[in-house]
């Protein structure tokens, strides 16, 4: 009897853990359409601000940067995947351009904490800006230039500049978080905020009730 309990507990265990994984996202837009990546702490937020924006069609909260497979939201909180919290941004190049949301990227988060935004710490939260081509690479780094001659921020800027890798797409309720889970603590107290901090400072253009 405790043998058939046991051989239950893992066949269930297995059946949970195989419905948790995740998918790799395709990165391939749509004819006339772009896509960035970018990593700058909790995704709930970076998703929020990044969907506020005129010409971003949707950004898709995901994992990006380590090596592992498939990887659960846990096993990136546990900071042992190399992955960090990141989305995917789909945007119309005729209407925002890469170098825009690069701007967008910086002007949203604080660059200068190492494996930490805000209340969060660990590398899963660390600032990342990832290119596909040389073009972009250099858009990334003339912006963290410009950044630090300006001195826009006190401390030294230590976002990392990477190539993109596989992208995979965070479970499903973690998709527009924020505008679903509205008086979610975390939300109210840290989401809110920074959204709002952003929304003062940034010059862009945003969609109305954003």
């Amino acid at each position: 009897m405790k043998m058939k309990l046991l051989s239950y507990a893992l066949v269930l265990f297995t059946i949970i853990s195989c419905s948790a994984q995740t998918e790799k996202l395709s990165l391939v837009p749509k004819k006339g359409k772009a896509v960035a990546v970018f990593a700058s702490g909790c995704f709930w937020c970076t998703e929020h601000v990044f969907e506020a924006v005129v010409g971003v069609d949707e950004a898709v909260s995901g994992y990006t940067g380590g090596n592992v497979k498939n990887p659960t939201y846990e096993y990136v909180g546990s900071n042992r995947t190399g992955h960090a919290e990141s989305v995917a941004v789909f945007y119309d190049p005729k209407v925002v351009s890469y170098k825009e949301l690069v701007a967008v990227f910086f002007a949203s988060q604080d660059p200068t904490t190492p494996n930490q935004q805000g209340p969060d710490k660990g590398s899963s939260y660390r600032s990342i800006a990832f290119y596909k081509n040389p073009a972009e690479k250099k858009i990334i780094e003339d912006k963290i230039k410009e950044l630090t001659t300006n001195k826009v921020f006190v401390a030294p800027i230590v976002t990392e500049v990477k190539p993109v890798v596989d992208f995979y797409e965070a479970e499903s309720y973690h998709q527009d978080y924020v505008k679903n889970n509205p008086n979610q603590p975390y939300v109210k107290g840290v989401s809110i905020p920074r959204y709002n901090k952003f929304k003062k400072t940034y010059k862009g253009k945003l969609k109305p009730k954003s």
